[in-house]
């Protein structure tokens, strides 16, 4: 069979889908991906090029979706001239988030279109209107909200089946729309993302961090509010002093991968940590940046306790690689976690906004490790029972292949 996928940083939640198929010499697998899109073997990667200019012209509701028609305009210039190659898909899976999929139904009207569907912008329930630190968006705020959903509802209207990653991101989309949309997450390679009880992490000071030393996680693509940057480092000072000999390790740049920049132009991480700075000891603190996937992987073995916090919004991948390598989680009480972690069973959940609690939380499992291992391991059996790669590939193609006639 011939196989299209489409997503502007592929592979992303095609990886192990891709690779599978293309693993077989019956399928032709074909990628199309914007110009930070990763070769996978056996796939075919056609890239497009797209310059996000801007249009001062176009009316502010409009322009994410004039983004979008402008991207799916070069998406369609590759799909053009996948047919100097003779390559017509028997099936098609598109990220419906960024306009790719616009074209999609026109050019392969009978394919079978799969829509990866990620997460659907709402005024309430979602991460919008979570944090009242934040101003609320007005009428018009909430207009524009609304009209990012567009390409997705096209989507929606032409796909033969959606895809989400968990329960609870299925549940943002309009109710009429998720009888169509299988629950199928994209999966972690659990045994390549496994405990390592003899794992080493050198700091850029050159001190060495070992598994089971006093050691406290926090990771994310980059360090905002979304992923709840400012929860965790103010809950920092009381953990501190009451665990005089704990290190902090947060990895993640000092973007903006979802909701605005500070007021001052400074980055989150900059704001949050002028907050606490003068009341924690600075040299246990590390900053890392963004770091290589093996060291990503080592800090999760050598962590005592790993914080994950989040919006109502998309499941992270590192909770689930945090959970298969054994992580003691603290994870905020919010909808998504609920799809991963049941509290005192897997993991614990605090709520989002209470600081004392998280505090609390982290300096008793920091201190009483041996406590946790109950937790690590029913951490490390659910992400092998419900998140592994090998299963989830089953789930995802039951959608993606179409029924046999």
């Amino acid at each position: 069979m011939n196989f299209l996928f489409v997503h502007n940083n592929f592979p992303a939640q095609f990886r192990f889908v891709a690779e599978h198929l293309a693993g077989d010499a019956r399928n032709r697998v074909v990628a199309i991906g914007a110009a930070g899109s990763r070769e996978l073997p056996g796939v075919q990667l056609a890239r497009y090029f797209f310059d996000d200019l801007g249009r001062a012209s176009v009316h502010p509701f409009a322009r994410r979706f004039d983004r979008e028609a402008r991207r799916a305009e070069q998406v369609l210039y590759v799909l053009n001239s996948l047919d100097n190659i003779a390559f017509i898909p028997d099936v098609v899976v598109g990220h419906s988030g960024w306009g790719e999929t616009l074209p999609l139904r026109a050019k392969y009207p009978n394919a079978h279109f799969v829509a990866y569907c990620e997460y659907f912008y709402r005024g309430r329930g979602g991460d919008v209107h979570f944090d009242p630190e934040f101003p609320a968006l007005g009428v018009d705020g909430l207009t524009h909200l609304r009209a990012k959903n567009a390409s997705q509802l096209i989507a929606l209207a032409d796909c033969d089946a959606g895809l989400s990653p968990t329960p609870w991101q299925r549940s943002t989309y309009p109710q009429e729309f998720q009888g169509k949309i299988a629950i199928a997450h994209e999966g972690v390679d659990t045994i390549a993302v496994r405990p390592n009880p003899s794992a080493t992490f050198r700091l850029p000071t050159g001190s060495m961090l070992n598994a089971g030393a006093e050691v406290l996680t926090y990771m994310a693509r980059n360090l905002e509010p979304m992923r709840g940057i400012h929860v965790f480092l103010r809950a920092l000072p009381e953990v501190m002093r009451r665990r005089p000999n704990a290190h902090v390790v947060v990895v993640g740049g000092h973007d903006v991968s979802y909701g605005s920049s500070s007021p001052d132009g400074r980055s989150w991480k900059d704001v949050f940590f002028s907050e606490i700075e003068s009341y924690i000891d600075p040299r246990r603190v590390h900053f890392l940046g963004v770091v290589s996937y093996a060291d990503y992987l080592t800090l999760l073995q050598v962590s005592r306790v790993h914080v994950y916090l989040t919006y109502p919004f998309t499941l992270s991948w590192s909770l689930i690689e945090a959970m298969s390598t054994g992580c003691l989680i603290i994870a905020s009480d919010t909808a998504p976690l609920h799809d991963a972690i049941t509290h005192g069973q897997n993991g614990l959940l605090v709520p989002f906004f209470d600081i004392d609690r998280l505090a609390g939380a982290i300096s008793e499992c920091l201190s009483r490790p041996e406590a946790g291992l109950s937790l690590r391991q029913a951490a490390r059996a659910t992400a092998v029972n419900r998140f592994d790669r090998r299963q989830a590939l089953s789930a995802q193609l039951r959608v993606m292949l179409p029924a046999r006639k």
